[in-house]
This record gives C-alpha cells, structure tokens and sequence, in this order.
C-alpha cells in the first residue's frame, strides 16, 4: 500500500483553512484552529489514529464558533477522503472503546462510501472552553459527510464533558485507525467493487 497523503484549502467567506494529513504518519499534530477546545479534540484525533496532521483554520469567530467548527469538520472529512484515495487494500471497517477516567466512548466506522453518522455524546453543559457543546457531534457529522464514511459514536457513561468528549474522540481515532489499516489484500472490500473513492 503505498503512502496516503493529501492537502487541501478551502476558503468561503467564512472561514479559510488549510490542511495536510498523512494517514501513514506517526501522530504528529500541528492544529490551529482559534478554538483552544476544537485543537484539543484535533490533536487528540491525529495522536491516537497516528495521522500527521497540518490544519490551520481563519474564521469569523467574531460572529460565533458555529462556522469555524463546522468547516473545520468538513475540511477534515475531505483531506481525508481524498488521502484514501480508491480505499484499495484497507480494512473498512473498525471499532474501538476508549474511557478516558470515569467516562467511555465507543466508536465504529464503515468507510463506505456512504455518508451517515449517529452520534450520542450526552454532553450537558453550554460549552467547553470556547467551544459550544452543541457543535461537537456537528463537527463529527460534518466529517462524515465529506469523508464519506458510516460513523456510529456513543458516550457510555461518564460525569464530565470534557471527558466525554475526549473520550469520544479517542474512540473515533482508534477505530479509524484500524479500519485504514492494510488488510493484506489489494482489492477493494466491497461486493459492489467500489466505495466511493477517488483516484488520487
């Protein structure tokens, strides 16, 4: 399987925001997004599916943190998608618990072709950091969308938001992970013979 790497930029009036990912990296993180708690969830995501991750975002967050999270999510599901590239050789599908203390998060993915994401955070309070809570299960479904993957994320249990929602981001980095992983095969693992890739 050769390297997967990719790079975009994607500017609206909204936000611009630049990324590079290298889905056979290390786990090395540069994230600057304006949101302390959206690079927080970024690098954890990166560290844990041992992606290479450059993502650098400018948005109107002088309006609120609802585009930038967003696009954010967006950005990621199309650097991403465009790293996989025809999904030749990999597993598709993985899952993953993660606790971080007395939360745990479980995550499954289906990179399918098919965009979906059920998400249950549970999440309670208005936000963490600077970041609104509500966004958080937006910026997964946003990311989903564009990387064209099935995506299924559920918070178990667990008392604190910030460790909800880091657990659940752990999970979805393991579960990523595995499911881009080489499956000892170069076919694409579809009856249909396709999951939506590109040719890049």
């Amino acid at each position: 399987m050769k390297q997967r790497k990719s790079e975009i930029e994607r500017c609206t009036k909204e936000t611009e925001i630049s990324a590079k990912l290298n889905l056979d990296g290390t786990g090395t993180a540069n994230v600057v997004t304006g949101i302390g708690f959206l690079d927080h969830l970024l690098d954890t995501l990166a560290k844990h599916a041992r992606f290479d991750l450059d993502f650098i975002c400018k948005g109107d967050l002088f309006i609120d943190d609802h585009h930038t999270a967003e696009d954010c999510g967006l950005t990621l599901g199309m650097v991403m998608q465009k790293a996989l590239g025809p999904r030749m050789g990999i597993r598709r599908f993985g899952y993953a618990y993660a606790p971080l203390d007395e939360a745990l998060a479980r995550a499954v993915v289906d990179i399918s072709g098919r965009p979906f994401a059920d998400l249950n955070l549970g999440l309670t309070r208005d936000k963490l950091g600077e970041l609104s809570c509500e966004n958080i299960p937006h910026i997964l479904s946003s990311f989903a969308s564009t990387a064209g993957i099935t995506l299924h994320v559920d918070v178990l249990k667990g008392e604190n938001d910030h460790h909800r929602a880091e657990a659940a981001f752990k999970a979805l980095a393991l579960a990523i992970r595995s499911a881009t992983q080489d499956s000892g095969f170069e076919d694409i693992p579809s009856t249909k013979g396709d999951l939506g890739g590109t040719e890049e």
